[in-house]
């Protein structure tokens, strides 16, 4: 019996390792679909865009989310508003500054105050935000689901999903964008709204 015990024990103990193993979640999305929404409210207008320019990586372990480290990242040119003076105005150097500041990123260094019920953990993600150059500690709301093997739903490949959800305020004069102007039209405050899927093929 001993002979076969060991090896079956050997086996079951490295399948364990395997299983708890962090899985590495893509966040680039050829379909287009992840994106960011940002809206002011200013007294004289209410602006809405968005952004799709999506990437980064997240490493999630499903049997402890509370290790999930990653980096999400946003194509600055893919910022959006309806009207086309706004949008050239956004992307220029007084604003957003595209060609000089191409990325806006925002690195995860823990997660707090985890909660896990099923499928979906809730935290307080804390990590870097770097907007236009300036880079702030800052804390927001996250909720992350993970979704086994439903990838061939979304592509046809089989793997899982990870689903990231966020929503949270910013000051632009924070990251120096035209700090102090115009702030009847375009407000302080910007409230953002992230929903991202990342993929993670086998």
């Amino acid at each position: 019996m001993t002979r076969f015990t060991i090896p079956l024990l050997s086996a079951l103990t490295l399948a364990t390792i395997a299983s708890a193993a962090p899985i590495k979640f893509d966040f680039k999305d050829p379909k287009g679909v992840n994106n960011v929404v940002f809206k002011t409210d200013a007294p004289l207008e209410s602006i809405n865009g968005t952004a799709s320019g999506i990437s980064g990586t997240v490493m999630f372990d499903p049997e402890n989310p509370g290790a999930t480290t990653g980096k999400i990242v946003v194509a600055a040119n893919t910022l959006h508003v309806s009207n086309p003076t706004m949008k050239e105005h956004l992307h220029g150097d007084m604003w957003m500054g595209v060609t000089k500041f191409p990325e806006i990123t925002f690195e995860l260094g823990s997660l707090k105050n985890v909660k896990t019920e099923g499928t979906v953990t809730t935290a307080d993600a804390a990590g870097k935000l770097t907007v236009k150059g300036v880079t702030k500690e800052m804390t927001t709301p996250v909720k992350l689901t993970y979704l086994k093997d439903k990838l061939k739903a979304r592509s046809g490949k089989d793997g899982d999903l990870l689903v990231v959800r966020s929503n949270f305020v910013i000051k632009r004069s924070d990251f120096g964008i035209n700090a102090g102007k115009g702030e009847e039209k375009v407000s302080d405050e910007i409230d953002l709204s992230l929903s991202v899927a990342g993929t993670a093929p086998r």
